[in-house]
């Protein structure tokens, strides 16, 4: 049997999901039509003009969204084709374990595969209005941003990243609900305003709300009431920008998207939780709770470092190059920053070892 997840994602590369459940026309027809586009509008690109590139490119990415729609529609016609068969094979019978798990894995992969377009999953899920708020805000608010752009001012163009919020935030609502459906809740046809107003009248917090504080890391913890979950998020995240930046680390900028992700997906999670149950203020680190001491020496290291740099080094370097000629800077930036960093390195990396030979120790 072909995976539907499979061939949804071999849909990234136009065709190749639908020769892999077996369209070989479509299969075909995808990738030609795709690939050659891009061929043509880079061969305009470089011995034309840019106008028939762009073009072109445009057509390409009609092309790409057109075949990644009909591998949807085509994994669902499959989904209920198969539900149909296995019911027809046992036409006296109810349906047996077997064919209630396949449903539910149907309705699963089918849900997750139209949650990728904003509203979708709601609607397959017979919620209508919740679905129509989300298609509505987020169509609504390309048409809004272009207009007012190419009308206005083109810097309002930047409300754009407000998209793949809205998006994010449709996918996990689709999943969360198909999780209370398949665990027998009841799902009430609710819009995301009609949610806000709920959740305001019972004195809970609101999940919508949550979840657009949670742009900014460890601001949505705190309104759900964790301050210190929140606050140490939020604490690393500043941090880690500001030390990357002050020591030149460009080969850790990596780490600030997953810190981000990480929050936001963590705030998602806890305010969809806050919904049924009390939750509990676990830091992050709770080593830190527990060893103020050492966070306070590291706090006294980093104010004496940056006294040094401030106030002794300018000093220190003007004397040292009035009497030996030698440029302190030069030595500082290129060696001294990068040894710290070094050093911090290696003795992380020297505690984790000793953590994991103790650990072993105690496992014997």
């Amino acid at each position: 049997m072909k995976s539907p997840l499979l061939a949804f994602f071999l849909a990234i590369f136009p065709g190749f999901g639908h020769l892999y459940l077996g369209y070989k026309i479509r299969g075909l027809l995808y990738p030609i039509s795709f690939f050659g586009t891009l061929l043509l509008s880079f061969s305009f690109g470089i011995f034309v003009d840019e106008q028939p590139f762009f073009f072109c490119l445009f057509i390409a990415g009609v092309i790409w969204v057109i075949n990644g729609l009909d591998m949807i529609l085509t994994l669902i016609i499959r989904g209920n084709q198969s539900k149909q068969v296995s019911t027809q094979d046992h036409p006296n019978e109810q349906i047996t374990q077997l064919n209630q798990a396949a449903f539910l894995k149907n309705e699963r992969v089918t849900t997750i595969l139209l949650s990728f377009i904003p509203g979708a999953g709601q609607f397959y899920l017979g919620l209508a209005q919740r679905g129509l708020t989300i298609v509505a805000a987020f169509f609504g608010i390309i048409a809004m941003v272009l207009f007012i752009g190419m009308v206005v001012t083109p810097e309002f163009i930047i409300f754009l990243f407000a998209l793949p919020i809205i998006w994010i935030y449709s996918m996990f609502d689709a999943i969360q609900l198909l999780n209370k459906k398949q665990a027998g809740d009841e799902l009430l046809d609710r819009t995301l305003f009609d949610d806000f107003e709920y959740y305001r009248k019972e004195g809970k917090k609101s999940k919508l709300l949550a979840t657009i504080l949670a742009i900014f890391p460890g601001a949505g913890h705190m309104y759900l009431g964790l301050q210190r979950r929140g606050l140490q998020l939020m604490a690393g995240f500043l941090l880690s920008v500001y030390i990357l930046d002050v020591l030149n680390l460009g080969l850790f900028l990596f780490l600030i998207p997953i810190i981000w992700f990480y929050s936001f997906f963590d705030a998602l999670q806890l305010a969809n939780r806050a919904e049924d149950e009390e939750i509990e203020d676990i830091p992050i680190i709770s080593y830190l709770a527990n060893h103020q001491k050492w966070l306070g020496m590291a706090l006294i290291a980093l104010g004496v470092f940056y006294m040094f740099e401030a106030i002794l080094l300018p000093e220190l370097a003007e004397y040292i190059f009035e009497t030996f000629g030698v440029y302190l800077y030069d030595y500082y930036y290129q060696y001294f920053q990068m040894t710290i960093v070094c050093l911090l390195l290696i003795g992380g990396g020297m505690k984790l070892l000793a953590g994991s030979k103790k650990d072993k120790k105690e496992d014997k």
